[in-house]
C-alpha cells in the first residue's frame, strides 16, 4: 500500500510539472524612463510617464498608486485645434514595439491625490497588463518625481 501511495505522489508530481511547463509564460513588459512630474501644495493631480515594451501583443488595461485614490489611463488628441485629454481603457501593446507615454500623448494620471509630491521622491505604481486571451498580470514600477517643470528625462 505504502509503494502504491508513492508511486501516485510521484506520478502526481510529475504531472503538474508537465503541465506547467506546458502553460504559456508571459514574458514581462519593460519599463523604462518611469517618472511622475512633481506638484504643489491643493493640487490633486498628475501625470506619470514612462517608456512600455512587450515581447509579446498585450495592453495596458489598468494603473494603480497608493498615492492616489484613482489612477486612468489617458490620451491626447487634437479636436479642433484644442488639445482634449481623455481617459481609455486599455493601451495596445504591439509585440517588440516601444509605446511612449509622455506629456503630450498617451500618459497616466493620478487623481485625488493624498499629498504633494516632491521632486526626488520615489512613487510606487501598479501597472495591470493583459494578454490577447484575457489573462492580466502585475508590476509593480518604482517611478521617480522630477520638478513641476521638468520635461522627460535626458535618454542615455
Amino acid at each position: 500500500m505504502l509503494r502504491m501511495q508513492r508511486h501516485i505522489t510521484r506520478s502526481l508530481a510529475v504531472f503538474a510539472l508537465l503541465a506547467s511547463a506546458a502553460l504559456p509564460a508571459q514574458a514581462q513588459v519593460t519599463v523604462t524612463n518611469a517618472w511622475i512630474r512633481g506638484t504643489v501644495p491643493g493640487q490633486r493631480a498628475t501625470g506619470a510617464f514612462m517608456q512600455l515594451a512587450s515581447p509579446s501583443a498585450s495592453a495596458l488595461v489598468a494603473v494603480s498608486s497608493p498615492v492616489a485614490k484613482t489612477a486612468e489611463i489617458h490620451t491626447m488628441t487634437m479636436e479642433g485645434g484644442v488639445m482634449r485629454m481623455r481617459a481609455i481603457d486599455s493601451l495596445p501593446l504591439p509585440a517588440g514595439k516601444t509605446v511612449e507615454l509622455g506629456p503630450s500623448g498617451h500618459h497616466l494620471m493620478l487623481l485625488e491625490l493624498a499629498r504633494p509630491l516632491k521632486e526626488g521622491e520615489i512613487v510606487p505604481v501598479v501597472l495591470t497588463f493583459a494578454d490577447p486571451s484575457g489573462r492580466r498580470t502585475t508590476q509593480e514600477i518604482k517611478a521617480s518625481v522630477r520638478a513641476l517643470t521638468a520635461g522627460p528625462p535626458m535618454k542615455h
